[in-house]
Order: C-alpha cells, then sequence, then structure tokens
C-alpha cells in the first residue's frame, strides 16, 4: 500500500508539473547599439533534459517575445542571434502565470569559427498590424540612390516612368513626415523626393492599414518618410550612448546636384538630432506628342518641348528630453522650400470646318513656383507602469504653408476663332492648420490592450488668383476664396493577442465642418456639415515561427480639398478650360485583404491579396462646350472595384547575393452612369534585380522594371521599361563611401516613351510622351562619430492630412506578428 501511495503521489507530482504554464515574456536588445534583435531565436530547456528544448520560438520585429511554456521548476532560456554571443539565463516556472524577464542585452560576438560561414540577414522590412516598414538604413543602395529610387523597392509601392507614385496603383495617398503632414510634400512628392538623399532616411513606412487611431481620410494609404533622428527611448542604455554621429554627402551627375549633413546625439537625458540637405535638379526636355479629333471633324495636333529646373532644401531638426524614467517631451521643427522653373514651347495646327481652311500658332509657356512649408510639433508622454503598457500622451502641431505658381502665355499669331491674347495669372496659396490630440492607452488583461482617443484639427486655406490679359487686370477671370474645415474626432481601439491568435478592431467618429467663403470671383458661399463612422478590423494567425496569415476590412473617407472644390476657370490654354466643382460630395471606400507574411534568416515573402470598392470615386473627366473648348473638371462619377494581388519576395542567395521581387497584378473596372462611360482592364508591374557583393568587396546592384498599361475612366496609359545600376566601394573602416548610380531608358536615346489616350462622347485623344531618363551621378559620403550609438526615430502620434487628390477607394493591409 506504502509503493501504491508513493507511486501515486510521483505521478500527481509529474502531472501538476505538466500541467502548470507559465507565459514568459521580455524584450531583446543589442548591447551595443541600444537597438531591437528582431528574429533572434529562443528555446528553452529542462535541466533535467538539456538535449531536446520544450519550447522553441523567435522574437518579433521589434524584439519582444510572449510565449506559454508548460511545466515547473528550473529551466534554462538560450537566446540566439547572428553575430551575437549566446546568452543562457536560469529561470523558474510555475510559480506565477506571467514570467516578465524585462530587458535582456546581448553581446556581438568577438571571435570567428574557422571554416564555418554564417549566412543570414537583417530585415529590410517589417510587416506590423497597421503599417508595413522598408529599412532604408539597412539597404547598400541607400548610400547612393534618393528616396525616390528607394520607393521603388518598397512593397506595394510603384514609381512609373515620368516619377508619378501609386500605393496599389492609387494615387490617392498622404504623405507624412516623422509622422506628421506636409502639405509640399504631398502636393508633389515624386518632386520631393528625386531632390533627397537616401541616407537622410532611416525607414519609409507604408501605413496600409491605419486604425481607428488614425485619420479615417486617406483611401489607398500613408507614406511615413522617417528621417535619421535619436530619440530619448526610456532604456537604461540611455546613459551609456552619449555621444555625436554625422554624414556629409555630396552628388554630381548628369542630371542632378546635391549636399547633405547629418548629425545626431546624445547627452543624458537629452538627445538632438539635424538633418540639411539642398539640391539641383534638371531632368531634361520632355517632349508631348498630342492628337485630339473630334467627332465633328475637328482636329488639333500639338508638340511640345518642357525643360523643369527645381532646386529644393530641406531642414529639420528633433529635440527629445527624458523627464524621468516614466515620462518625456519630445520637440519637432521642420522647414523645406521649393523653386520649379518651367520652359515649354508648343506648335499647335488646327484644321476642320469650325477652322476654315485651318491655322497653326506658337506659343510659349513660362511657370514659376514657389512653395514653402513649415511643420512642428510638441508632445509630452506618461507612462504609468513598468511595462510601459498603460500611457498617456498629449500632442499639439502647427503646419504653414504659403506657395505661389506665375504662369506666362505668349502666343506670335492671331485669331478671330480662338482667344490668342497673351496673358499672365498670378496664384497665391496659404493653408494653416493646427492640431490638438490626446490618446490614452490601458492594457485589460494579459495580452489585450484599449486604446481611446480625440483630435481636433483646425484647416484654414486661401487662395488669391489674378489673372491679366495684355498685362490689364481681369477681375471677371479672377477669383479670391477662403475655405475653412474643421474636424473633431473620437476613437476607440482594441487589441488582443491570444498565443497564436490576434485580433484588433476599432471604430472612428468624424464631424466635420466646411466654410467658404469668396471675396471674388464665380463662385457661391456656402457652408456644410457631416459625420462619418468608419470601422475598422483585422485578424491574424501565427502558422509558426515567422509566418502568419491575417485577414482585414476598414472603410476609408476621402474629403474633396481645395484644389478639387475650387470653380476658379482656369484659361492659359487657348482651346482648354480647367476648374473645380464645389459640389463634391465625401468619398467611401470599402477594402478587404488577405495577406500572408514569411520571414527566415534567408528569405521574406509577402503576399497580398485585396479587393476595394467605392461608389462615388471622384474622378477627373472632359467635354467639349458650345465654343468648342475643352473643358475638364472632377465628379463623384465613378463606381470602382479594383481585385489584385502584391507580392515581395528578398532572398539571400549566399553571403554576398541578394535577390529581390516588388511586383502587383489588378483587375480594375470602372463604370459611370452619369457619363454613360465605362472602362476596365489589367494592369501589373514588377521590379526585380540583384545586389551583389564584388571582389575588393565592391557593391554591385541592378535591376529592371517594367510596368503594363494602365486605366483611367476614359482611357488608358501605357507601360515603359527602364533598368537601373549602382556600384559602391567603402573605405576607412566604410566612415567613406564612393558610389556611381545610373539609370537608362529602354527606348531610343535612353528615352521612355509613354502613350495615352483619352476617350469622350465627342472627341479621341492621343499622347506620346518622351522622358529623357537615362543619366549617371557619382556619390561620396563620409560618416564621423560615435557610429555604433543607435539612430531611433521619434513617432509622433499626430496623424492628419487633408488630401487634395482624386481617390479611387483602393486601401491596402499588411498583417505582421505581433506579441505585445
Amino acid at each position: 500500500m506504502k509503493k501504491i501511495i508513493l507511486t501515486f503521489a510521483a505521478i500527481c507530482l509529474m502531472a501538476v508539473e505538466t500541467m502548470a504554464q507559465t507565459t514568459v515574456k521580455g524584450v531583446l536588445i543589442d548591447q551595443t547599439l541600444g537597438e531591437s534583435e528582431p528574429y533572434a531565436t529562443v528555446r528553452i530547456f529542462s535541466a533535467k533534459k538539456k538535449d531536446k528544448p520544450v519550447a522553441m520560438f523567435l522574437t518579433n520585429e521589434n524584439g519582444q517575445f510572449q510565449q506559454e511554456v508548460k511545466g515547473s521548476g528550473t529551466y534554462s532560456i538560450v537566446f540566439s542571434s547572428v553575430g551575437k554571443e549566446d546568452l543562457i539565463k536560469d529561470i523558474e516556472l510555475g510559480k506565477a502565470g506571467t514570467l516578465d524577464l524585462d530587458t535582456i542585452y546581448m553581446k556581438e560576438s568577438e571571435t570567428m569559427l574557422k571554416g564555418v560561414e554564417v549566412v543570414a540577414q537583417k530585415p529590410l522590412v517589417k510587416m506590423d498590424v497597421d503599417k508595413m516598414s522598408y529599412n532604408v538604413a539597412e539597404d547598400e543602395d541607400s548610400k547612393s540612390y534618393t528616396v525616390l529610387d528607394m520607393l521603388r523597392k518598397v512593397p506595394m509601392v510603384t514609381v512609373d516612368g515620368q516619377d508619378n507614385i501609386t500605393v496599389n496603383g492609387s494615387s490617392s495617398f498622404k504623405v507624412y513626415v516623422d509622422g506628421m503632414p506636409n502639405v509640399m510634400f504631398s502636393s508633389n512628392p515624386s518632386m520631393v523626393f528625386k531632390s533627397m538623399p537616401a541616407t537622410a532616411v532611416k525607414s519609409i513606412e507604408v501605413m496600409t492599414n491605419p486604425g481607428a487611431k488614425y485619420d479615417a481620410e486617406g483611401a489607398a494609404g500613408v507614406l511615413n518618410i522617417v528621417l535619421n533622428k535619436v530619440d530619448v527611448n526610456g532604456q537604461a542604455t540611455a546613459q551609456s550612448m552619449n555621444g555625436i554621429n554625422g554624414t556629409v554627402r555630396a552628388s554630381a551627375g548628369t542630371k542632378q546636384l546635391g549636399g547633405s549633413a547629418f548629425v545626431s546625439g546624445q547627452q543624458g537625458k537629452l538627445s538632438f538630432s539635424a538633418n540639411v540637405m539642398t539640391s539641383y535638379n534638371k531632368p531634361g526636355n520632355t517632349t508631348t506628342e498630342m492628337e485630339q479629333l473630334q467627332d465633328n471633324g475637328n482636329s488639333q495636333i500639338l508638340t511640345s518641348e518642357n525643360d523643369v529646373k527645381t532646386p529644393f532644401t530641406m531642414g529639420s531638426l528633433t529635440l527629445g528630453y527624458q523627464l524621468d524614467p516614466m515620462s518625456s517631451l519630445n520637440l519637432t521643427a521642420s522647414i523645406n522650400t521649393m523653386n520649379m522653373k518651367s520652359n515649354g514651347t508648343t506648335y499647335t495646327t488646327m484644321g476642320g470646318d469650325a477652322y476654315g481652311t485651318g491655322f497653326d500658332y506658337t506659343s510659349t509657356t513660362d511657370m514659376k513656383n514657389s512653395r514653402t512649408s513649415f511643420s512642428g510639433s510638441i508632445d509630452y508622454q506618461r507612462f504609468f507602469n513598468k511595462d510601459h503598457t498603460q500611457s498617456l500622451a498629449l500632442t499639439y502641431q502647427l503646419n504653414y504653408s504659403p506657395s505661389t505658381t506665375e504662369t506666362t502665355n505668349n502666343f506670335d499669331n492671331s485669331s478671330s476663332l480662338i482667344d490668342l491674347t497673351n496673358r499672365f495669372s498670378d496664384n497665391e496659396n496659404k493653408t494653416t492648420n493646427h492640431t490638438f490630440q490626446l490618446d490614452y492607452t490601458m492594457p485589460l488583461a494579459q495580452g489585450q490592450t484599449l486604446s481611446l482617443g480625440g483630435k481636433l484639427q483646425l484647416h484654414d486655406a486661401t487662395s488669391d488668383s489674378k489673372y491679366y490679359l495684355k498685362g490689364v487686370y481681369d477681375p471677371s477671370s479672377s477669383s479670391d476664396y477662403e475655405y475653412k474645415n474643421s474636424i473633431l474626432a473620437g476613437y476607440g481601439e482594441y487589441v488582443g493577442n491570444w498565443n497564436k491568435f490576434g485580433l484588433k478592431a476599432g471604430l472612428r467618429y468624424e464631424y466635420t465642418w466646411q466654410d467658404v467663403e469668396y471675396h471674388l470671383g464665380n463662385g457661391d458661399n456656402f457652408s456644410t456639415s457631416y459625420g462619418s463612422l468608419v470601422p475598422t478590423a483585422s485578424m491574424q494567425y501565427n502558422l509558426g515561427m515567422g509566418s502568419n496569415l491575417g485577414l482585414t476590412y476598414n472603410m476609408r473617407i476621402s474629403r474633396p480639398g481645395i484644389s478639387y472644390l475650387n470653380p476658379y476657370v482656369d484659361k492659359s490654354n487657348p482651346i482648354a478650360l480647367f476648374y473645380g466643382n464645389p459640389d463634391l460630395d465625401v468619398e467611401k471606400a470599402h477594402n478587404i485583404s488577405l495577406v500572408y507574411n514569411a520571414f527566415t534568416s534567408k528569405l521574406m515573402v509577402n503576399l497580398n491579396l485585396h479587393h476595394n470598392f467605392v461608389d462615388n470615386a471622384i474622378s477627373q473627366y472632359s467635354f467639349y462646350d458650345n465654343n468648342n473648348l475643352l473643358n475638364t473638371t472632377y465628379g463623384n462619377v465613378v463606381k470602382s472595384h479594383q481585385t489584385g494581388v502584391n507580392g515581395y519576395v528578398n532572398y539571400l542567395l549566399t553571403k554576398d547575393t541578394r535577390l529581390f521581387f516588388n511586383g502587383s497584378l489588378n483587375y480594375i473596372d470602372l463604370r459611370s452612369d452619369v457619363l454613360d462611360e465605362s472602362n476596365n482592364g489589367w494592369t501589373a508591374n514588377i521590379m526585380a534585380g540583384i545586389q551583389q557583393t564584388l571582389p575588393w568587396n565592391l557593391k554591385l546592384s541592378a535591376f529592371a522594371i517594367s510596368s503594363t498599361k494602365s486605366y483611367t475612366l476614359q482611357g488608358w496609359s501605357g507601360g515603359f521599361n527602364l533598368v537601373t545600376a549602382s556600384l559602391s566601394k567603402s573605405l576607412l573602416n566604410d566612415k567613406l563611401n564612393l558610389s556611381i548610380s545610373g539609370q537608362l531608358g529602354l527606348n531610343k536615346g535612353g528615352n521612355i516613351s509613354i502613350e495615352t489616350c483619352s476617350r469622350g462622347k465627342d472627341f479621341t485623344s492621343y499622347n506620346n510622351i518622351k522622358v529623357p531618363i537615362y543619366g549617371v551621378t557619382f556619390t561620396v559620403s563620409y560618416s564621423f562619430g560615435n557610429t555604433k550609438m543607435a539612430s531611433k526615430q521619434h513617432k509622433s502620434r499626430v496623424q492628419n492630412d487633408f488630401i487634395e487628390q482624386q481617390s479611387q477607394g483602393e486601401m491596402l493591409n499588411s498583417i505582421g506578428s505581433e506579441t505585445n
């Protein structure tokens, strides 16, 4: 009987030990850099059996880990990562439901194993629930490329042959810099990104499914450009990271001159960083050939050449101060200036019954556009527990952007059929935006959080357009008005994680007041107000170490901006009129996505299958009026449905060879009952290439880029093909970098030829645009200071902007593993 009792007790003890379950969590940090250690291997061994782990998993993209482990007693936890010494710690399981190891630091390995070659890669792409982030600073091409060049490599982003940027095939996206909207970047992103060296950027974030915390506006997503800077992060390594880092860079090429400087530092609780850059771009003459045929037999044939020069300057400053271990204060300020000069000559031939025997004329157009943008913010964040899971954040942000555009049109002929009077226009715009925001986050239970917040935006824009004929002011064609847009918003968002399953759901409500007052012009004052309820939801399932599957739904809205509402009639072209529509309604887009992510030490894969639709999309359309003038305006006239797949693959074939693929395939269907028109078709974009380490440690990158025809309601635009390549060499322990890069269009003379077609009820227009894409640039950069110091970014909690682009309701989502 005694033996039976002892045996039964032993069995019970073993059962209790087996049934006991402890959640082990913490965060893994690189001790030298102070940065998180993503995708490190974590193994837990029993003290009695060390040949096989009882649990094995990976840290996430932020170095965090959280895993349920069965058993009780003494165990060993082992952390392993490429280039680091294995770290072993003894732990006790079964004493509490949660074992918080807090922050764990790994050291760099000081020994090399002879005859053993370790092949692995730091992740260039991080997939989160809310965004996908491309680590520009870790890409070798950033030393010689511009930000626009790097965007071609970012998943779900496309840059065409004319440098137009789209997110999942749509130009309806918002641009932030360090989490703050910037009017200049949003109004002409390709021009700005072409002027910025990639070395000034830490990462590029694609906000594919922003969630309820973010503004409801922006149908296709958000591009957030995170500049290099340091930030107070509250970690214990803050004191050990005192020092200064810096990089200076200069470039010269056939189409661009530029220079930049970046410096960052930290002293105790204070951190700072500053960026200064300037560039001068001259892409060359773009030639356009257009033939426009009307059903009544009239025709216009235009041949034009246009030359553009763009000086650009940008400066930014960030200050961070850690008030105490639980609170911090951050200040940011940036100013950007861009002055674009464009000179063009157009030769026009008119024919058909309306023009008698026909005639021709030559016109010259000179345009000067000057834009300045200032952004500044101050935010305070307070944590209420040591895990930093309960916090309050208060933020104020100011954006101010004045701009002027002067356009002169001169003609060498006169006609009684069309108005060929020399004309001049002077347009002054100013936009001011004040934002006040509060965010509160608190834990509900293990792995569950609730976020609540509110925001008030006060947006004020003015436009003063003066129009002159033969040097005489024409008030009947001029316009002066003020546009006010106030938005009060509130949101609630829940996030829960249970082992392999995660859920995120939120609801946001925004109430908008709009007022337009005309001081001069052909518009009527009007006021309107409306509310928008916007739901978002996403689910994720971790299939295994480094792979997951996600399903999301969100609704987004797009308010028509001032440039789309303005009824001012642009008469700079004697045969065409351009104007906005003050009766535009808010566009509502619905988006569904199924996403697969996978990451190993050598392979990164992202696949995104999506469908989005909008029934009142804002679209540009054209028609001829009774005076035989082509009118172009906007309306909520399109029903848009798009289904497609985006794919990104990054494969480390060997320690010297990396392969890239970034592409998309979409089918779009566009219909308009109002205009009685429709269009549909397939479109594809591909970027494929290789990064190769050559003898003498030379770094070679080469990419081929191809795009097929794309579609609009009234026509299509042809595709393009080009190749890019760069060769770089680092010297002086990687402090000095020399590189040469170039690109070449695959049409005659190194150009890109893009054909476009537009059809209306009573006309057909064909264009052939030739862009001189060929060019070579030489770049030299030098880094100084404590190069081991971490370069971390301050993440602003303000996410707002007024989108002033047409939208077709396209929104993406990417789901990544999240264990916090």
